[in-house]
């Protein structure tokens, strides 16, 4: 036991340790002679909590003369001295049935003759009678507890004392039978002398010893001699718990009973958990006179809960580690999905930067750097949103068109191309690549306490860096590191893509003008025209239209699709093209199906892989003084063409189809043929392709042509007739929900 000098227990008139030491032999002796008894090989198992109740009794006078408070509030707090079946009385003592014991077997009135009791369980149920329910029990006949006793001293003196201890024991459940609850008791038991007594006085300068019991000395190592006259803190050593010790301190010294678990030494420096608790014993005037002692050796307890915790700790080590592994995947999986769902660079940095904050960083940038090692684009994200984009901004202009400063982090994972952590950043840290923000407390404010800077890798080199940040000083693990690398491989490949899509991009658009003519301005006719590429590789494909003066004073409106959605589809579409503008100078008065013909033939001769569908128009103007256009149309498997009359209403058009062109079958079916038709001056007409009505429905994804249609024809039914051809293009490519196929449009008006 490890105590301040307030620690211990003492008894008056037992001084006389030669004394005592024969008198405890004695009592051993006689406990070895219980203990071997037939039926006693495995007494109740003591808790070792603090003791219910310490009695010292004076067995001259048969007398309770000195208790601790527990004990006289189990009594109904009797005046000391009291006589020990008056107390076993008014405690509620009986056995473990709850049948009274007789004055000559209650343990007390053995302990009052003299006689050592190793152990016996008991019930106690206190003044009101009823179950303890805060020991553990439900049973009205009280709670079961464990009775003591030893012989202290006998003949040497004027008093002749024994100690009594009832200590908690584990509660006997679920049996009616008498012995089989006896029984239970007995399977969880330990045999009583293995708890260590002790008795100091207080009275006495240092609190010291002034009995302990064989067992104290089995425990502990120390004898008799070694003990007695001495405070039990010479138990204490090197890791002895500072805490324990004072709490016992206090509590002692404000009449508390105590109980602690701490780590004792023996005499050859072993150590062991000792399990303490200690009770004030007073008189009948109320004043202290002693202190009892209960302890137990509980090391194969502590550490056996030290294994449990340390499983414990394992097994929550290992749970959190497959979440983070689980998080990670998790993470992974979604940057896959994030950066393959875009071509576009800027975008793509913006989806980098929230896959990283804040479950990698407490905020992140982004640098793009060009072939010349200058920052072209930054994009960063804090985990503090817009209220600190002032403060990024203000970063970001720092670096913006140059290049990385010669001693920053980001600077040497991008030539080195291998990630670089800093720890442990301050503003001297940051000050030789902070270009002045440390000044202005930008960085301070931001929050840089440790730095992670990464290579965003490409198939050319490197396309630029990533810088992660966390305010505190340690705030990245290999774990985070690991996996910012592989986000940043993704990343980088990602961006690549994008970066050549937007070069091929760039090129596509460029042949995609010079493939799609300007619309000439022609007398009389006011036309706009709309193109959409449904490629997410390249902006361009194989639909168009043109639009061409012809022989005779005639106006050519054509609007074709040739199959594919890329760059081969659009290279068909120019020759297309170029042979339908040949083919209508062929002869003076071309009608429309004699030129898809002669496209046709050409087609097949020059072995052109083209299969294409087609409308040409052949429109002229009125007279002087007409009211109408004569318009010529022939249809190779193309959509409808619309018209509009000034009276707002809207029809198909040139709506007889023939074969497509390309087919190399031209020769096996009838002649084209062409339709003629009088339109009224100030009527349009609406030229398209069919990405404009194959569009999904409300009813799902399916594309419905018709349907399509029809949405065409309300739409432009549903605008003013003032609506002049720039509009209506306008207007019905708001039809477009799903750009999944080329689309051209062409609107004119004939006046």
């Amino acid at each position: 036991m490890v105590n301040g000098d307030v620690v211990g227990s003492g008894v008056p008139n037992v001084v006389d340790t030669k004394m005592q030491e024969s008198v405890v032999d004695d009592a051993s002796q006689a406990l070895s002679v219980i203990g071997a008894s037939p039926g006693a090989t495995a007494l109740p198992r003591v808790l070792g909590d603090s003791p219910i109740a310490v009695l010292l009794v004076d067995r001259s006078h048969g007398q309770v003369t000195y208790a601790n408070t527990a004990a006289l509030e189990l009594a109904g707090d009797v005046g000391l001295p009291v006589a020990v079946d008056a107390w076993t009385a008014a405690a509620g003592v009986t056995d473990v049935d709850g049948n009274p014991l007789t004055e000559t077997s209650a343990p007390l009135s053995r302990v009052a003759a003299g006689q050592p009791v190793a152990g016996e369980p008991v019930r106690i149920r206190g003044t009101d009678g009823v179950a303890d329910t805060d020991r553990g029990t439900a049973d009205s006949r009280g709670p079961v507890v464990w009775a003591t006793g030893f012989p202290l001293g006998e003949g040497a003196h004027d008093e002749q004392l024994s100690l009594l201890v009832f200590l908690p024991v584990e509660q006997p459940t679920g049996a009616d039978d008498p012995e089989a609850v006896l029984q239970s008791l007995r399977e969880r038991a330990v045999l009583a002398t293995d708890i260590c007594f002790t008795i100091s006085d207080p009275r006495q300068e240092g609190n010291p010893l002034v009995w302990v019991n064989p067992s104290f000395t089995k425990v502990t190592g120390y004898s008799l001699e070694d003990s007695i006259g001495r405070n039990c803190k010479f138990l204490q050593g090197p890791a002895t718990d500072p805490a324990a010790v004072q709490q016992m301190v206090d509590d002692l010294s404000a009449g508390r009973s105590t109980a602690v678990t701490l780590l004792n030494y023996r005499p050859d420096g072993t150590a062991f958990w000792n399990h303490v608790s200690i009770s004030p014993v007073y008189d009948g005037a109320g004043e202290l006179v002693s202190f009892v002692g209960v302890q137990s050796d509980v090391t194969s307890r502590v550490l056996a809960d030290a294994e449990r915790d340390a499983a414990h700790e394992s097994e929550r080590t290992a749970r959190r580690h497959a979440e983070e592994a689980r998080a990670r995947m998790a993470l992974m999986a979604e940057a896959t999905t994030e950066l393959v769902g875009s071509l576009d660079t800027a975008e793509l940095q913006h989806r980098l930067a929230r896959l990283c904050v804040p479950r990698l960083a407490d905020w992140v940038s982004i640098w793009q750097v060009d072939d010349d090692g200058l920052i072209t684009s930054a994009t960063s994200l804090h985990r503090d949103g817009d209220v600190v984009r002032p403060l990024l901004d203000a970063m970001e202009a720092a670096y913006l068109g140059r290049p990385f400063p010669r001693a920053a982090p980001v600077r040497e994972a991008f030539l080195t191309g291998q990630p670089v952590l800093r720890e442990d950043l301050d503003d001297r840290a940051l000050e030789p690549y902070a270009r002045g923000l440390t000044d202005g407390e930008v960085l301070t404010q931001l929050g840089v306490g440790s730095l992670l800077a990464l290579p965003l890798p490409s198939q050319r080199g490197t396309w630029g860096a990533m810088t992660l940040v966390r305010e505190a000083a340690h705030g990245f693990s290999v774990e985070d590191l690991d996996v910012a690398q592989d986000l940043c491989r993704r990343a980088g490949q990602a961006l690549d893509n994008a970066r050549i899509y937007s070069r091929e991009a760039s090129v596509a658009e460029t042949l995609q003008h010079a493939l799609l003519p300007e619309l000439p301005d022609l007398p009389r006719i006011t036309a706009a025209a709309r193109y959409t590429a449904a490629s997410a590789a390249a902006a361009v494909g194989g639909d168009f239209y043109d639009l061409l003066p012809m022989p005779g004073g005639a106006t050519g409106i054509v609007i074709g699709d040739v199959a594919g959605h890329d760059i081969t589809a659009a290279t068909a579409m120019g020759q297309l093209r170029g042979l339908i503008r040949s083919a209508c100078w062929d002869t003076d008065e071309p009608a429309p199906d004699i030129v898809l013909a002669r496209v046709d033939r050409l087609l097949k001769v020059l072995s052109l892989p083209v299969i294409a569908t087609a409308a040409l128009l052949r429109a002229t103007p009125p007279a002087d003084g007409g009211d109408a256009w004569v318009v010529e149309c022939a249809n190779a498997g193309h959509p409808p063409v619309l018209l509009r009359t000034p009276d707002g209403s809207v029809d198909l058009f040139c709506d007889d189809h023939d074969l497509l062109l390309g087919t190399g079958m031209a020769d096996l079916l009838p002649p084209r043929s062409s339709t003629v038709h009088k339109v009224p001056v100030g009527s349009q007409l609406l030229l398209y392709t069919d990405g404009l009505i194959e569009q999904p429905g409300a009813e799902g994804p399916g594309r419905d042509i018709d349907a399509g249609l029809a949405a065409l024809r309300q739409r432009w039914a549903s605008l003013p007739v003032s609506a002049d051809p720039r509009t209506v293009c306008d207007a019905v490519h708001d039809l477009v929900v799903l750009a999944s196929d080329d689309l051209a449009v062409l609107t004119l008006q004939l006046d």
